[in-house]
């Protein structure tokens, strides 16, 4: 999707889902893409071997796990994962809002869960 109608996005309709996990496009900028994910359960483990990803939490909050620990992002909080470093994304409490930015065209590898679970 790219917004070149130079009209707003509003994020709060872009966030609005039923539950469970939604990820979409917002806009396009240079060779990246702006999506907006909303959860109410966690993310599969995986990585993007060719594109760092940034997330900035709008709403609720996220935890992002790693092999060996877990950063909690709150709303209005920033941090940048590195290409190929596994990961997931959990909400914090019942729901979660955050925007993503990444490559266009990025790749998603589905990895094992390195902790017992």
């Amino acid at each position: 999707m790219q917004n070149s109608s130079y009209e707003a996005i509003h994020l709060s309709a872009e966030a609005a889902t039923a539950g469970g996990y939604e990820n979409h496009s917002l806009t396009k900028v240079n060779d990246h893409e702006i999506r907006i994910s909303t959860m109410t359960a966690p993310y599969a483990w995986h990585c993007h071997p060719e594109s760092d990803e940034c997330f900035l939490a709008l709403e609720g909050g996220l935890f992002i796990d790693f092999d060996d620990h877990t950063v909690t992002l709150l709303p209005g909080q920033m941090i940048t994962v590195n290409r190929g470093v596994r990961h997931r994304t959990r909400p914090i409490g019942a729901r979660s809002v955050n925007l993503t930015f990444e490559r266009t065209d990025t790749a998603t590898e589905t990895l094992a869960s390195p902790r017992k679970e």
